[in-house]
């Protein structure tokens, strides 16, 4: 990673049109922001060296492909050395598509899609709370996800 590098205005122009639109050509942006083709390979790649840019990928709707049941499950681990061999297994569930280390409450805080009530059952019962490094468990069902969004450049 590049410690040194700067953002200025036409990167973040740049970073604002990919995240929009990952697959927008660069004689596209280029036009856009009246500099080369040459001009925006260059500071994506830059981008891409300092860690900014670190992929490009589509997005899906998980309901389209029929998972209806979001949610978050706060997880107490038994003991703080138990969170590698925790995080190890959750990630090994193709159900928690996010996970976190907090602090405040619980040890980690995950995301869990699934295709029903009765999937999250199963998943948290079976799969979840069946974890040994797993003390104790609170689930949240999200209705909704209003707010979605990347952050700024």
């Amino acid at each position: 990673m590049e410690a040194s590098f700067q953002r200025d205005q036409l990167d973040n122009h740049i970073l604002s049109a990919l995240m929009k639109e990952a697959r927008t050509p660069f004689a596209e942006l280029a036009k856009r922001f009246n500099v080369s083709a040459g001009t925006i390979h260059v500071r994506v790649e830059k981008m891409k060296q300092a860690g900014i840019i670190t992929g490009a990928q589509i997005t899906v709707n998980p309901k389209a492909l029929g998972y209806d049941v979001c949610c978050f499950i706060g997880i107490n681990l038994k003991s703080a050395g138990d969170y590698p061999a925790a995080i190890s297994k959750l990630n090994e569930l193709e159900e928690v598509v996010e996970a976190y280390y907090t602090t405040g409450n619980y040890s980690v805080f995950v995301k869990v899609m699934c295709q029903s009530i009765d999937g999250l059952q199963h998943v948290l019962i079976n799969r979840i709370q069946s974890i040994d490094e797993i003390q104790s468990t609170e689930t949240l069902i999200s209705l909704q996800n209003p707010i979605v969004r990347a952050v700024k450049p």
